[in-house]
């Protein structure tokens, strides 16, 4: 038989957000820009006037972590954050524990974010620095009604916020300089090396604590939904100001309001005590007035985040589904919003005002999630090193020594903060226990798919992680359709025909219109399709008894329906199983020959093709497809 030309493949328009650089810089910037009002109390109470040495030591390790978190915007353009790169990269169960770990992390970010806020308000209101922790649960509790009746902030707000509190911190370090003179802003710099030699245990641990005053760039990778195309472009810009921004602040005023202030200052309020120390207190005020609303907003992001990660492990399987049910009349997910409030205020009022006490609890999920996502980054860099171009070998070395030196802080503070190991470690183990007994219980009733979902951008990775390196999955391609019983009479075809070979299974989502995400959800269109879900769960118990290695493949609703051609093209099977009525989604080819089977009422086209496959593997290089 003649073998027909294959058409040139098409440009796949990727639709994307409307978050340009400098919005993402502003959501960012309004969670890890809130960090420099208590760091530096926090730190000056374990190091005193050396506490700017560790937080510069801790800004290059930041850098490098901004490039790889940068990264994973781009390659992971459903956002998620650490929860999606650990399940595609390594293993879903992998997922849930990095759920845990953020987890971790934004309850902690909420209740020191509040009460910080609160702090900073009485500088202006000094009533409310005797009852901070009573205000601070009320302002946590006000938080979750509001998220429950969906008044959120929104990226525009949220820009205007950092940009004034950005403002007032950078009119501190304006105040200071001038009032020091370039002589004396020189001699500051002395204070980081003046006094004893440090022992090299203080250092590492000095140096693993300065951590916590760079919280909150995983918010990057959560906002990757809402980015506007190219996702690549904006997030290295947004990062970019990012590291700039802070490469000028945090170090700067951690330095000078350590070591300019006397003992007799209130660490949790350095910042605007600063301020009004080298210019008087209209500046003062207007530090802690907007550092306290930048730090409310940086409670209600973490509080945002946290319920949208137990939407994510719901929708995986791994929480009940509860965590999914919104109201009706607001549509807001009030269990799962009351399952992220709960916790911080548990928090706060065990910490009973102790910021010191809720800093030293921070580093196991904060440093965890980072250890985490650079790991899961990297296995995916090393399965594409066959096609690396020489810059990518620098860039994988880098980012090996990024993933080792973030480690190195990890399990320094795991022995040197034991309540921090007691608290973030044993919270995670429940999740994790009420994560793997939830999936167990659904599993009995519904087999669990994790299905690869097939990104145009990124077409040949995907398609090497569903085949997942058995290059014998590839060889039978079964296209699932949407109707039951037609599903299995091709489903039973496809195992016949792949036995011991292995088989892929695809399957196309139904397309839902347009739909927007929240800011910081997961908008993994897999999650939200049930009929996916049911029809791979099908699939699976049909197929599990014949055929030994089986893969699948999710394609969208929203991409068009010739994809499923562009899918057929990249893994170039040998044989191909698909309904008489579904035909139509696969591209012209070459067919040495056709069986028909006929099942119960439907007809199953298994279609062989003689064509060259090419090897399809994680190392291949990505054809870029422009928007």
């Amino acid at each position: 038989m003649s073998r027909t030309v294959a058409p040139s493949r098409r440009r796949i328009k990727v639709r994307g957000g409307n978050l340009g650089a400098f919005l993402c810089w502003a959501v960012v910037f309004a969670d890890i820009g809130t960090s420099v009002y208590y760091v530096p109390g926090i730190l000056y109470g374990h190091f005193g006037a050396r506490s700017a040495l560790f937080v510069l030591m801790t800004l290059f390790v930041f850098v490098l972590l901004c490039v790889k978190y940068a990264e994973v915007t781009w390659r992971y353009p459903e956002g998620g954050g650490v929860v999606n790169v650990a399940s595609n990269a390594l293993h879903p169960f992998v997922g849930l524990l990095g759920g845990m770990f953020i987890l971790v992390d934004y309850y902690l970010t909420a209740a020191i974010s509040a009460l910080s806020g609160v702090f900073y308000l009485a500088i202006v209101m000094p009533v409310l620095g005797g009852i901070a922790t009573p205000v601070t649960v009320v302002a946590l509790v006000a938080l979750g009604m509001l998220n429950a009746i969906g008044i959120k902030e929104s990226a525009r707000a949220t820009a205007i916020v950092a940009c004034i509190a950005g403002a007032g911190q950078l009119l501190v370090l304006i105040a200071v300089g001038v009032t020091l003179g370039s002589a004396g802003i020189l001699h500051s710099f002395s204070a980081l090396t003046s006094g004893p030699a440090l022992p090299l245990t203080v250092m590492i641990t000095g140096y693993a604590a300065a951590f916590l005053a760079f919280s909150g760039l995983e918010s990057i990778a959560q906002l990757a939904p809402a980015m506007r195309e190219p996702r690549r472009q904006t997030a290295y810009r947004a990062m970019g100001a990012v590291v700039l921004t802070m490469a000028i602040t945090s170090p700067l005023l951690t330095l000078w309001s350590t070591t300019l202030l006397g003992p007799h200052d209130d660490p949790n309020q350095f910042i605007s005590i600063l301020g009004a120390h080298v210019a008087g207190p209209i500046l003062g005020d207007y530090v802690a007035i907007t550092g306290s609303l930048l730090l409310v907003f940086a409670s209600n992001t973490a509080i945002i985040g946290a319920y949208h990660v137990f939407i994510a492990l719901a929708r995986m399987g791994f929480m009940p589904r509860a965590m999914e049910t919104r109201n009706r009349r607001r549509g807001t997910p009030h269990f799962a919003i009351l399952a992220a409030i709960v916790l911080p205020l548990l928090i706060v009022i065990a910490a009973q005002g102790s910021l010191n006490l809720l800093g030293d609890l921070y580093a196991f999920g904060l440093l965890g999630t980072f250890v985490l996502t650079c790991v899961s980054l990297d296995v995916v860099r090393w399965r594409e090193r066959s096609h690396w171009t020489p810059g990518w070998y620098p860039l994988f070395a880098v980012g090996v020594l990024t993933t080792l030196l973030v480690l190195l802080a990890w399990v320094v503070n795991i022995f040197a903060k034991p309540l921090a190991t007691g608290f973030g470690g044993g919270l995670t183990v429940v999740g994790l226990v009420i994560g793997l007994v939830t999936y167990r219980y659904y599993r009995r009733h519904r087999p669990a798919v994790f299905p690869v979902p097939f990104r145009p951008q990124r077409a040949s990775a995907s398609i090497a992680t569903a085949l997942g390196g058995r290059r014998s999955a590839g060889e039978v391609l079964v296209i699932l359709p949407h109707e039951q019983d037609a599903e299995e009479a091709v489903v039973l075809a496809g195992a016949m025909a792949a036995g011991d070979r292995g088989a892929t299974f695809l399957y196309r989502g139904e397309r839902h219109g347009l739909e927007y995400a929240d800011l910081f959800e997961v908008s993994d269109p897999y999650l939200k399709d049930y009929k996916a879900h049911d029809a791979f769960a099908r699939a699976e118990m049909l197929a599990r008894k014949h055929v030994r290695n089986r893969r699948y493949v999710y394609v969208p609703g929203g991409l068009p329906r010739e994809i499923v051609g562009e899918v057929w093209r990249t893994i170039a099977p040998k044989e191909t199983l698909v309904a008489l009525d579904d035909k139509d989604v696969l591209p012209p080819m070459a067919v040495d020959r056709v069986h028909r089977h006929l099942a119960g009422g439907t007809t199953v086209l298994h279609m062989f093709t003689n064509r060259q496959r090419r090897a399809i593997d994680s190392r291949e290089p990505e054809k870029a497809m422009p928007a």
